[in-house]
């Protein structure tokens, strides 16, 4: 049996074409199942639903990857849950079919990336804390984030694993600048709700 899933990030977008797409995949209408969502949010009804309604031998159809995951850990983490209930995983534009051998081949070098993205952090988390140490013994003030350390900050707190403290420790600025940084992301379309970032302080 053929499910598919789509999803656009605000409920003003169309999810036409990928609906169109899945029905030229040969997924029955019934079967076809939509979010109105952020890519970036950890709740999502219809893609909770699909999961539940899968079953062995079954085939997730979606049009591009990005559709399915929040990040890159998280794609190959669903797909390795697909593949021990032994449920196959095609996506359309991308041309990725896990029922072929080139297809998990493609899902092995996501699982590499996906570590090599998650030794990355790690190590700059443990270089950054240890600047951040040599900054507070040295005092002086506290310098406003770069785009760089901007965009390091949003992808440690999304990650879910690290405290707007840690990450203003890790970054050697306060946590105001963090908390800042943070509520201008939070009030860009689809990002998280502003009222969700003092639950991590």
């Amino acid at each position: 049996m053929l499910i598919g899933y789509a999803r656009v990030s605000t409920a003003e977008q169309n999810p036409a074409h990928q609906v169109d797409a899945l029905h030229r995949a040969g997924v029955a209408p019934n079967d076809i199942h939509v979010d109105h969502a952020s890519g970036a949010k950890a709740s999502r009804p219809q893609l909770d639903l699909v999961l539940q309604l899968l079953r062995a031998g079954d085939t997730l159809v979606i049009t591009r990857l990005d559709r399915l995951g929040r990040s890159v850990l998280h794609l190959v983490t669903l797909g390795a849950q697909l593949r021990e209930r032994e449920i196959g995983l095609r996506v359309i534009e991308q041309g990725i079919d896990t029922s072929t051998v080139e297809g998990r081949a493609m899902f092995g070098m996501l699982s590499v990336l996906a570590e090599l993205q998650r030794e990355l952090i790690v190590a700059n988390t443990r270089d950054g804390l240890a600047a951040a140490r040599a900054r507070g013994r040295n005092g002086g003030r506290r310098p406003k984030l770069t785009p760089v350390q901007a965009a390091h900050a949003q992808q440690l707190y999304d990650g879910g694993e690290h405290t707007v403290a840690q990450i203003a420790a890790l970054l050697g600025v306060a946590r105001t600048t963090v908390y800042g940084h943070l509520s201008r992301a939070a009030s860009q379309p689809g990002a998280e709700p502003v009222a969700r970032i003092g639950s991590r302080a």
